[in-house]
C-alpha cells in the first residue's frame, strides 16, 4: 500500500489532531493566539532582565492545538496585540534555560501561488484516494504519537513607536502524545528547555488517537460535526467557513488518524465554501508541492495545507497573506507562519525518538 498525505506509516515515516479543544495542550507555532503570547512573554523577560518584574519569562505553555488563531481570534486582536509591546523589542521565548529562536531576521516572504477553485474539488478526492490506500499498525496501550517538524513564524516588532516585520529562525520541534491525550512532552528550540517540557494534563486532549478513532468517518457526517464543534469556540468574529477549515488542517499536522478518518476529512473540506486549489506552494524546508488552501478575508492570510505533487503526501502547511489589510504590518507574499513534518511514527515511551530502544 502507498503512503497517504496525512498517514502514518509503520514504525517510522517520513512526513508530517480531534476536531476541538479541551485543555491547555500543545500549539504548534504560528496563529495570532501564539502572536499574541509571544509578545507578552517577551515582554515579561524585558521586565525580567530589566529588573523591573521578578517574575520569569513565560515559557511555551500554550493552549490546545485546536485553541488556533482562524478558530479563536478575529483579525483585529494580532494588531492589538503588536500594540501591547509598543516599545519592547520582541524575539521568541526563551524558554527558560533553552537556547532563544530569536525573531529577528527579515520577513520570511514568498511568490503567491495561482489559486483555482474548480481544481479543488478534483485535487482533494485524489488526496482522499492517496489517504485511504494506507497500512500501517495501530498503535497500542502505553505507545506515544511522535512527530518532528520545522516551524517559523513572523511578527511584528514595534521598538519607539516604529512598527517592523521580522521572522524566527527556522527551528526544530518534537512532540510526543499519549494515545488517551493526558500525557505528552515537547521539545522545542527557543521555546522550551534544551530538554522540553511536560504536556500531562487530567483533561485529554480531543487531538488524541484514542478520541480520533471516535470520531465519524461519513464525509457529511464529520464535517457536521467539524462546523457544530468550531462553533462552540471560534470567535463570533471569525468566519465560520475558515474555523472550519482551520480545524481541519490542525487533524492533518501532529496527529495520527486512522485512514479512513483521513480520507473523510479531505472529502469534509471539499464541502467547505472558499476551498481552492494552489499551483504551487512550499513548506518550511523548501520542498514545493501543490496545496489545499482557503482564504480569511478579515485578515488578508491563505492557509495552505502542502502536499507531494506526485505522491500527495502531506508536507506541511504555512500562512501567507494575499491580501493587504488596512493597519495590518504584513505585506502581501508575507509567510506568517511556516512547518514541514519531517517525522511522524509511533513510539514505545516519551521522549523516546524511533529506532531507539525503549
Amino acid at each position: 500500500m502507498n503512503a497517504s498525505p496525512s498517514q502514518p506509516h509503520p514504525a517510522e515515516w517520513t512526513e508530517t489532531q480531534d476536531l476541538l479543544p479541551s485543555v491547555a495542550r500543545d500549539l504548534p507555532a504560528g496563529r495570532h493566539q501564539f502572536h499574541k503570547e509571544q509578545m507578552m512573554a517577551q515582554i515579561h523577560e524585558d521586565l525580567r532582565t530589566t529588573g523591573t518584574d521578578a517574575r520569569p519569562a513565560v515559557a511555551a505553555r500554550r493552549p490546545n492545538p485546536f485553541l488556533r488563531r482562524a478558530i479563536l481570534l478575529p483579525a483585529a486582536a494580532f494588531a492589538l496585540a503588536g500594540a501591547v509591546v509598543a516599545g519592547v523589542a520582541l524575539s521568541g521565548g526563551n524558554g527558560g534555560d533553552g537556547k532563544s529562536a530569536l525573531a529577528t531576521g527579515p520577513a520570511l516572504t514568498t511568490q503567491v501561488g495561482a489559486a483555482d477553485a474548480k481544481g479543488a474539488p478534483q485535487l482533494l478526492d485524489r488526496i482522499s484516494l492517496a489517504a485511504a490506500d494506507v497500512s500501517g499498525p495501530a498503535p497500542h496501550a502505553g505507545q506515544f504519537v511522535y512527530i518532528a517538524s520545522k516551524v517559523a513564524s513572523t511578527h511584528p516588532k514595534t521598538v519607539d513607536d516604529k512598527t517592523t516585520v521580522v521572522s524566527q529562525e527556522l527551528h526544530s520541534r518534537q512532540v510526543w502524545n499519549s494515545l488517551d491525550g493526558k500525557d505528552g512532552w515537547l521539545i522545542e528550540a527557543g521555546e522550551t528547555s534544551d530538554k522540553g517540557m511536560t504536556l500531562a494534563s487530567k483533561v485529554p486532549s480531543s487531538s488524541a488517537y484514542d478520541a480520533l478513532v471516535k470520531l465519524p468517518t461519513d464525509p457529511a457526517a464529520l464535517f457536521q460535526r467539524i462546523y457544530r464543534d468550531s462553533d462552540a469556540v471560534r470567535d463570533p468574529e471569525v468566519p465560520r467557513d475558515q474555523a472550519a477549515f482551520v480545524a481541519i488542517g490542525d487533524l492533518l499536522t501532529e496527529s495520527y488518524p486512522p485512514a479512513e478518518l483521513a480520507a473523510a476529512l479531505y472529502k469534509a473540506a471539499a464541502k467547505i465554501p472558499g476551498v481552492v486549489a494552489v499551483d504551487d506552494a512550499v513548506d518550511a524546508v523548501g520542498r514545493h508541492g501543490v496545496a489545499i488552501a482557503r482564504q480569511n478575508d478579515d485578515d488578508g492570510e491563505r492557509t495552505e495545507w502542502i502536499f507531494d505533487k506526485q505522491t500527495l503526501e502531506f508536507l506541511g502547511e504555512r500562512n501567507v497573506v494575499v491580501k493587504k489589510v488596512a493597519d495590518s504590518p504584513f505585506k502581501v507574499g508575507t509567510v506568517t507562519f511556516t512547518s514541514a513534518i519531517t517525522q511522524r511514527a509511533v513510539v514505545d515511551a516519551s521522549k523516546q525518538v524511533p529506532g531507539q530502544a525503549g
